[in-house]
């Protein structure tokens, strides 16, 4: 059984952390022991992250909060464990966030850490895939934001099928991503644009609180094209009935 203890804030990190959490960092710190031990169990969290749960997890999600507008509505995809979008509604209470995640463990995970973190006013949690939550085809939804988040989810090609048509028009997606970044836009710019996205860009998060800082790929929805045939949008992801919150 993993320990609370390995979700104390490193006494290194507990500058930056203040500053991106400010008086909900207890809040925080309750979200990384609920990750360290439930999550771990629950095979959400590898067992080797949870002495890294502020640094890589939590710390790195929450600085992708500087390309948010003031009291928008998040959309995250493929959530997981929550990582980025229950890190982004904890270090931004004006946020609305819907955690959109198609497995039964995970979704099942994250509705008990909303109760136990008291934050079912903000968010909400979605059992589906994410062309599930752009059209309602599961009797519930569908779902629109002015931010669509990703974490480790896909290549750019197949993020932007999935989460431009959950952007509002003039909405973006933002993308968390490693030093691929580039390599990903310069291979996939075709199909973003043919998504009705804009140019993608390069942006990184927590400069001078974080190292490294947080590499965030974001796509602005330009043009709102017609939904991706179901086949092309299901692609690598698993379907589920829808379970909200």
């Amino acid at each position: 059984m993993p320990a609370a203890a390995e979700a104390v804030l490193p006494p290194e990190l507990a500058e930056a952390a203040a500053k991106i959490f400010g008086d909900r960092l207890d809040l925080a710190a309750a979200y990384a022991e609920l990750l360290v031990t439930d999550g771990v169990v629950r095979g959400l969290i590898g067992p080797r992250e949870a002495p890294r749960i502020w640094e890589r997890h939590l710390l790195n999600c929450a600085v992708v909060a500087e390309r948010i507008p003031p009291d928008a509505v998040v959309i995250d995809v493929g959530s997981g464990a929550g990582l980025p979008g229950l890190a982004l509604a904890i270090a931004r209470p004006d946020l609305t966030v819907t955690l959109v995640e198609p497995l039964a463990r995970r979704t099942v995970f994250l509705i008990e850490v909303v109760q136990q973190l008291g934050l079912a006013g903000r968010v909400r949690v979605f059992r589906g895939r994410a062309d599930e939550a752009a059209t309602g085809s599961t009797g519930t939804g569908p779902f629109s934001g002015d931010v669509v988040t990703a974490r480790a989810v896909a290549p750019l090609d197949r993020l932007a099928t999935w989460c431009l048509p959950l952007a509002r028009r003039g909405g973006r997606l933002l993308a968390l991503k490693g030093s691929s970044a580039a390599a990903e836009i310069a291979e996939h710019l075709s199909t973003v644009k043919r998504l009705g996205g804009g140019e993608p860009t390069v942006h990184q998060c927590g400069v001078g609180l974080i190292e490294p800082p947080t590499t965030v790929v974001e796509v602005v929805r330009e043009q709102v094209r017609g939904q991706a045939p179901a086949k092309r949008a299901r692609a690598g992801r698993r379907g589920g009935r829808p379970r909200g919150h």
